[in-house]
């Protein structure tokens, strides 16, 4: 598209603190500095000096802010730059003051906390209303992205003390002549989240990302993750072979219907699982809505932040999630690769 005219303009980042240290990567908080003292905080992402050199994650990290530039939705941690500072690239990122799921639920455990099944479910809806939003993205051609986010876990669930639930980390996303695609020859993901073709070694459609939300809401109504063991080698097994529990049994608090979205959402054989986010986020938001008022994201936000005691908030992002990237054959008892913060 023609542009009308051109504005050229240099940003600049004071970095305030380290947020987190993962095995490829570190997100600072940085504040934005513009024309008259204007200020903004943001999350600064850079690859780890260790791997800046090395072509594949350099070209997987520009895809990624390729990718989710345009990803512009309130579910979704927005990007706001890709830039280059003596020769290292760096993301310019929304800054979420809140929590990821697995802090979350750490804090439940630790206040002796039950999370309430219809908050439990409302999460799981707003994931599943950011991954509708992103299978269906096209491009400037009209064609659809074709993407999959495959890190769908708790580490990249972020809520924030306002209650907004964003997903966040594409960075082993696929999706169209983005990022370097390896599937089939390697399994990239978190065991325990991961979808049973993807445990595989199969070839992934925007149903994985389902499969990994089915499992993230488990884990939220429960308290535990079903599929969780000892080693990921462990539960990537679990994911391929365990009978998917009644769930009625595990928790008196789920009810029939509960279940039957659960067990839509968890088949193993793809064919059987929701087609799309959007029949599973319908189904949520009816199992909530249906009989009158439901929970909000205000709902959400005045619970987490009584849970954390919240009256100033401090911003705290997704820790180091361990998502590995396995080569077909390997003993995988041992990760080969983490391949992202």
């Amino acid at each position: 598209m023609a542009s009308l005219f051109t504005i050229e303009s240099g940003f600049r980042y004071e970095v305030v603190r380290k947020i987190f240290e993962g095995g490829m990567g570190i997100v600072y908080e940085a504040e934005q500095h513009g024309a008259r003292e204007f200020v903004k905080r943001i999350a600064i992402k850079v690859i780890r000096q260790t791997y800046s050199n090395q072509k594949q994650f350099i070209d997987n990290f520009i895809g990624e802010a390729k990718l989710v530039a345009d990803l512009i939705h309130t579910n979704i941690v927005q990007t706001y730059h890709l830039g280059e500072s003596r020769g290292v690239f760096f993301m310019a990122m929304e800054l979420i003051r809140g929590v990821n799921l697995e802090q979350f639920t750490q804090q439940l455990r630790d206040k002796n906390r039950v999370l309430p099944t219809e908050l439990g479910v409302f999460i799981a809806s707003r994931i599943a209303r950011g991954l509708a939003y992103a299978h269906n993205k096209t491009g400037a051609d009209g064609k659809p992205f074709g993407l999959v986010h495959r890190d769908v876990s708790f580490k990249n669930i972020l809520i924030a003390f306002e209650g907004d639930v964003k997903l966040t980390d594409f960075g082993i996303a696929k999706a169209r002549g983005f990022l370097i695609d390896n599937e089939g020859e390697v399994v990239a993901g978190k065991a325990d989240y991961m979808s049973p073709e993807q445990a595989d070694f199969k070839i992934t459609d925007k149903r994985s990302d389902i499969f990994s939300t089915g499992v993230v809401l488990a884990h939220l109504l429960l308290g535990y993750n079903v599929f969780k063991a000892e080693t990921p080698e462990e539960s990537r097994q679990r994911i391929l072979t365990m009978p998917i529990p009644d769930f009625r049994k595990l928790d008196k608090r789920i009810d029939q219907r509960l279940d039957e979205i659960l067990q839509h959402a968890l088949a193993r054989e793809v064919a059987d699982r929701y087609a799309t986010a959007d029949l599973l986020l319908y189904d949520l938001e009816h199992y909530i809505y249906h009989s009158g008022y439901g929970p909000t994201n205000e709902t959400v936000g005045r619970f987490i932040r009584e849970l954390f005691g919240q009256n100033g908030h401090k911003a705290v992002h997704s820790q180091d999630g361990g998502t590995v990237q396995i080569a077909r054959g390997t003993n995988t008892g041992t990760p080969v690769k983490v391949v992202k913060p």
